[in-house]
């Protein structure tokens, strides 16, 4: 990067940290620590709903994603509106009435303190893993633009969010995602618009699109029935829907922001505001992987997008074979701009039949491309057989530092840094405040002063940030770090949920039955991804249902009924 880049990164940084820190002095309490006195307007409780959910692997990943396999993810987040809607209705409510710290606590009323202290541990696990790959997303780009190791700026990042979240607490996090998502909003759009600039003079964005649509990239809904098939409009608004309700109902680090609002109003105003916003937003973000897709139809790509991998098979034995991969591609690259170019003249007089041929001889050419880069993959591996070899997380970086002008390239990684702050600062705000409510100071230390509890919140909010930070420095061996992360939480949100529906609905259902239920169900959803029978997001809609079936099943072998307990 150029010097006015590591400019505007610093200076964007910086702004953001000391607006955390000016509205976060004088935390006096645990509820002001952990909840920000429950005190934040809605638009400020919407804007940190949505910075929790839109980490940096949103930005690094889901551009690479379209570009690969196009616009299908969108419908991963089709059940989020549906979602927001019932959070409105039932869990809102309730946690603001009971005036609960976390999630969990409510368990313990509904059921007995050992459900509490499952779910508690469930969360614990899924959100301090998923938390660790989140903090090593953005170290891709600190690494790859320094050329120094992964590990470097892993430590680095996951420091320096460690330090800023155990001073600031909740409001910290809170204000300081408000102004994320501004910049973060404003940036996306200048990069959408800065794509269009780069491609030739010629062509605008219709028939940028219209390429990147007969190239198959542009086909964002699939009706179809088959169930191995992860993202579809069923997997999206069924399994999508199962596991947005349980990310924002049941997992800390979204109840917690909304938990922030000044009334229930505000925190439901908060979260239909991000079910209007996010799928817009995603499409964007998905969008401008297409764009970076069709500019690559009219320039040559690179044959491997990971340039650390490809600088070390440069200095390899290998490297006149893969000299001449990359003599074969820049061939393969000009008959391709002859066809783009006809193709092109083809759309614009509607010939229907030169259209049709053209697509054909693109598609052709697009699968030899796809095998150069196989065969530039197998020399990677053949070099080093532990080297990363799915590059999607760098494509949307590589683009970025190879084309964008001064300042955008530092403009754009801020905000990628941005959005690992914000996601990355709940997360351990979140397991630290969980812990804190649900295990030390339910178990451990009952009777503590607010200044016991202030103290050993901060103190876990340390921990929890080194343990993420370890985590991180292996999540380079996860392969697309975005599928990475809904997968982790696949395997866990459903019997989360499931406890949840159970305590709300089926009051039939008492708290050994349901504990031991989650226990069995957990089992079998890891076994069903394991054998890797139906795809990831249904593992949502089965581990809920298998908690109340289970839990039906085991109470009528339970000698006692269930205590009722009026909500």
């Amino acid at each position: 990067m150029s010097t006015i880049d590591w400019i505007v990164l610093f200076l964007t940084l910086l702004c953001i940290v000391l607006y955390g820190l000016y509205k976060s002095r004088n935390i006096k309490n645990i509820d002001g620590y952990l909840l920000g006195n429950r005190s934040l307007p809605w638009y400020t409780v919407g804007l940190s709903v949505m910075a929790t959910q839109a980490s940096a692997i949103t930005f690094l990943s889901a551009p690479g994603l379209a570009y690969s396999s196009g616009m299908s993810f969108v419908q991963f987040y089709f059940g989020l509106p549906l979602a927001m809607i019932v959070l409105c209705i039932t869990f809102v409510p309730i946690f603001h009435r009971l005036r609960v710290f976390t999630a969990y606590e409510f368990l313990e009323k509904r059921f007995d303190v050992k459900t509490r202290a499952l779910t508690a541990f469930l969360f614990l696990i899924q959100r301090g893993i998923s938390t660790g790959i989140t903090i090593f997303a953005p170290s891709i780009i600190l690494s790859t633009i320094l050329h120094i190791d992964v590990t470097y700026t892993t430590l680095v990042i996951g420091g320096s969010v460690i330090l800023y979240t155990a001073y600031g607490g909740t409001k910290a996090v809170s204000y300081t995602q408000l102004l994320q998502m501004g910049i973060i909003f404003g940036g996306l759009l200048a990069a959408g618009f800065m794509v269009i600039h780069l491609l030739p003079d010629n062509i605008g964005l219709q028939e940028a699109l219209h390429i990147a649509g007969k190239s198959g990239k542009t086909n964002a809904i699939d009706f179809s029935l088959d169930f191995n098939n992860q993202y579809t409009v069923w997997t999206g608004l069924i399994g999508g829907f199962f596991l947005q309700l349980s990310y924002f109902g049941t997992d800390q680090s979204q109840v917690g922001r909304y938990l922030t609002g000044s009334s229930i109003r505000d925190s439901r105003i908060g979260l239909l505001m991000n079910g209007l916003l996010k799928v817009p937003m995603q499409f964007c973000i998905l969008f401008i992987g297409i764009l970076v897709f069709a500019y690559y139809q009219y320039h040559t790509p690179p044959l491997f997008f990971n340039t650390v991998e490809t600088q070390k098979l440069e200095q390899s034995e290998y490297n006149e074979s893969y000299q001449q991969l990359l003599r074969e591609q820049q061939l393969l690259s000009d008959k391709k701009q002859v066809v783009i170019d006809d193709l092109t003249n083809s759309l614009a007089t509607k010939d229907q039949t030169r259209i049709e041929q053209d697509r054909e001889a693109l598609a052709e050419l697009n699968s030899q491309a796809g095998a150069l880069r196989e065969d530039a993959i197998a020399l990677i591996k053949k070099n080093n057989p532990d080297a990363e070899t799915n590059d999607n997380n760098y494509i949307f970086l590589s683009f970025v530092t190879s084309t964008f002008p001064k300042g955008f390239i530092g403009l754009l990684v801020a905000i990628i840094m941005l959005a690992s702050m914000g996601a990355t600062a709940s997360a351990i705000n979140s397991l630290a405040s969980t812990t804190v409510i649900d295990i030390y100071k339910r178990f451990v230390h009952k009777n503590g002063s607010e200044k016991n509890y202030l103290q050993a919140s901060r103190i876990l909010t340390l921990a929890w940030g080194v343990f993420t930070v370890l985590i991180a420095l292996y999540a380079n061996k996860l392969g697309n770090l975005l599928e990475a992360v809904n997968i982790l939480g696949s395997l866990f949100y459903g019997t989360i949920l499931g406890i949840f529906l159970v305590a709300f609905y089926v009051r039939r259902i008492g708290g050994k039955a349901v504990f031991w239920s989650a226990v069995l169900s957990e089992i079998l959803v890891v076994g069903i991804w394991s054998l890797d029978v139906v795809a990831f997001l249904w593992l949502n809609l089965i581990g809920c249902m298998l908690v109340i079936i289970n839990g039906l099943l085991i109470q009528q072998f339970l000698p006692n009924k269930p205590k009722d307990i009026r909500i």
